[in-house]
């Protein structure tokens, strides 16, 4: 076996969550709705080009409740995706009114951007550094 990249993610949540999160995941990270199988549940395919990478699934039979005082999406702190056109990403996400952090990887050719979803999972967009020149320093610092 050898693991080569994440195929989609999955979020569980209540039916209600379903058409915040679906505005989301396609005005924000600009992901489109696609084709999704006939689940006994609703719920959203959202792709990137032809790969379906985030799940939104509503009422899933796997009734789970959180622990309290667990981060919103359990043990789980954030999901990654990388990116291109950093300057561009800061001017949508300023017009969308969303808040985000920036900060570099030390000693990679990384820069990091953090936002969150409507359900709390924290996003990731990860562009090369060398796309800093374009976009300028941050103004928006995140602390590790």
């Amino acid at each position: 076996m050898h693991v080569q990249h994440i195929d989609h993610f999955t979020l569980r949540v209540q039916e209600a969550q379903l058409p915040a999160l679906l505005d989301f995941y396609v005005r924000v990270l600009r992901l489109r709705e696609g084709d999704r199988p006939s689940f006994s549940f609703p719920g959203h395919w959202l792709y990137a080009r032809q790969q379906a990478l985030v799940h939104l699934a509503g009422n899933a039979p796997f009734g789970e409740s959180e622990p309290s005082g667990s981060l919103p999406t359990g043990k789980l702190n954030h999901i990654s995706l990388r990116a291109t056109g950093l300057k561009e990403t800061r001017e949508h996400l300023a017009a969308q009114g969303v808040d985000w952090r920036e900060a570099p990887v030390p000693g990679m050719p990384l820069h990091q951007v953090f936002l969150h979803d409507p359900a709390g999972l924290k996003i990731e967009l990860t562009f090369h550094s060398d796309e800093l020149e374009l976009a300028g320093p941050s103004t928006r610092q995140a602390a590790y």
